[in-house]
């Protein structure tokens, strides 16, 4: 597991950036962390790495938004109100991960038996320092 220290806004835009130099249609990141360790944040990061011009919002309430104007779609999602995967598969939500895009999900551990074997997991986490996150990664 590669662990990844970020100090700040600036170096978690950059973290973004390098990861999304990486993505590839149909790939699935998980994102696992506590309330507030940037989860969103991360997020938005990525959407600017693979070129997405329009703003990026936590889809707490729509489960899932699109971003269709980058080099690859982005589909963001963020399971926090669900209760099961079962719940996120009502949604029709299985069909984004073999739509062509990079799919970003957001308390990906409550819907882990849902995730393709593939999918690379990011574990967020607060660091000693004020601002500080430690990310932990499985790719």
């Amino acid at each position: 597991m590669r662990t990844v220290r970020i100090r700040n806004e600036r170096e978690t835009g950059e973290f973004g950036r390098q990861l999304a130099e990486q993505l590839n249609p149909g790939d699935v990141v998980a994102l696992v962390g506590d309330l507030g360790t940037g989860k969103t944040t991360l997020t938005r990061a990525i959407a600017r790495g693979l070129g997405v011009t329009e703003p990026v919002t936590s889809p707490t309430f729509t489960i899932v938004k699109e971003y269709r104007s980058g080099r690859i779609p982005l589909f963001h999602f963020d399971v926090y109100r669900l209760k099961d995967g079962e719940e996120l598969l009502e949604t029709g939500a299985q069909e984004y991960f073999d739509a062509g895009g990079v799919c970003v999900i957001e308390w990906a551990d409550q819907i882990a038996e849902l995730l393709p074997d593939e999918t690379k997991v990011i574990f967020i986490s607060y660091g000693e320092q004020e601002g500080e996150r430690i990310c932990q990664c499985t790719f």
